[in-house]
């Protein structure tokens, strides 16, 4: 069997020995690697342009050199600094004229639950994903959590504000879903991102979401305006389509000590952070839901969800969720009259209805609906977090779009 060998550059990290600096100083060596091939020798571009990946080993081959050394988040992302058409690696391509991203994903065994669809916190964290891989495909990203080059340089970061996901049916284990990200502008200094998640099968919209993201200073933690050269890399991206159309942004209440059910003590693991050093709002999600009665669980599924972001949560808070059931959207104990109108488990129920057996029919069409509150215990007493909305419609006994 033939050999082939070629050059490659890789990073040695630099002493910061003072005194042996100029003794033990490790330079860019080149290392002659051996290998197994039915082809003669070839050189390191050649090589890497019958791997198709000519571009990035030019990013590897005039690295970035700080210090001597080259940086090995640089060597091993190799973020784009051009806009891109697709993406193999993701599976992800550009539409709407290069201005939106679509990235096709199989849903996996680990995303799904008990009744092998996929899981709530699982489809937020695959919007959250091919938001990212959209800027990766622009060249915009700098070195942040989606933060753009002119972010870097500003020392800002993303903060999501408000986030709406409606969810219709649930990808089951298994299937290829497409998911289309676009975004475009949300007043003066925020920025909206909205999805559409369907089935590559069939075609049918899954799901939809939209969301507003607003900049906050790194250091400070204070909100801040857009800065002009910001502006001029994002907004060229802008799109007026929209995945779900608010007239007027539904208000959420704010509950107290009285709501029906609590969670307290809860704490974040470092598991929970994110790239920006605060709890993922995935994780937010979780607390949310732990609120939920088991009785509904079982027999329903969330079918829409709106949170609004008031604080960020860090590694040390410790967080109280607080969960209260609509009164005319909720399951209640018993059977009671109010003002002559038969009420069944919190819902008015019309005689006829009640007579002529369809009781069960209509009574499972009506959503359950819950305000939500996440907020801080301790030293930082009754700080909002999150205000959240959830609606449940009863689980389908068959699976859709089936043939």
């Amino acid at each position: 069997m033939a050999t082939f060998s070629y050059t490659a550059l890789y990073p040695i990290r630099c002493s910061s020995n003072r005194d042996n600096h100029h003794e033990h100083k490790q330079k860019l060596n080149n290392i002659r690697i051996i290998g197994a091939s039915g082809r003669s020798s070839t050189k390191a571009d050649t090589l890497s342009q019958t791997a198709g990946v000519a571009s990035t080993f030019n990013s590897i081959t005039n690295p970035v050199v700080e210090n001597g050394c080259i940086a090995k988040e640089e060597l091993r992302q190799n973020i784009p600094t051009k806009k891109q058409s697709m993406d193999s690696h993701r599976q992800g391509i550009v539409i709407e004229g290069g201005l939106g991203y679509r990235q096709t994903v199989v849903i996996r065994s680990y995303e799904v639950g008990p009744d092998k669809t996929a899981t709530l916190e699982s489809i937020l964290n695959l919007l959250q994903e091919t938001a990212l891989n959209h800027v990766w495909m622009s060249g915009l990203l700098g070195n942040g959590f989606g933060a753009t080059h002119g972010m870097v340089r500003n020392n800002l970061i993303w903060v999501v504000s408000r986030m709406q996901v409606q969810i219709d049916h649930y990808p089951i284990w298994g299937e290829i879903v497409e998911i289309d990200t676009w975004v475009g502008a949300s007043g003066k200094n925020g920025m909206r991102r909205d999805w559409l998640v369907r089935s590559q099968a069939t075609g049918h919209v899954f799901a939809r979401a939209t969301s507003t993201w607003v900049m906050m200073n790194q250091q400070t933690r204070r909100l801040s305006k857009m800065p002009e050269e910001v502006r001029a890399e994002i907004s060229p991206w802008f799109m007026e389509k929209q995945a779900i159309k608010e007239e007027s942004p539904e208000k959420i209440v704010k509950l107290d000590s009285k709501a029906r059910h609590m969670n307290s003590n809860l704490k974040p693991k470092r598991s929970d952070l994110d790239m920006n050093h605060h709890v993922n709002n995935v994780k937010y999600l979780r607390w949310m839901l732990e609120t939920i009665p088991n009785e509904v669980l079982e027999c329903h599924q969330l079918s829409s969800i709106i949170l609004e972001y008031r604080k960020e949560c860090g590694s040390s808070d410790i967080v109280q969720s607080l969960c209260q059931p609509e009164e005319d959207g909720i399951l209640k104990d018993g059977l009671r009259q109010n003002n002559d109108i038969s009420l069944l488990n919190g819902f008015s129920l019309a005689s006829e209805i009640l007579e002529g057996g369809g009781l069960l029919g209509s009574f499972e069409k009506v959503p359950l609906r819950y305000t939500h509150l996440l907020q801080t215990e301790g030293e930082r007493h009754n700080e909002e977090i999150v205000r959240g909305r959830t609606t449940w419609n009863r689980k389908m006994s068959i699976m859709p779009f089936s043939t």
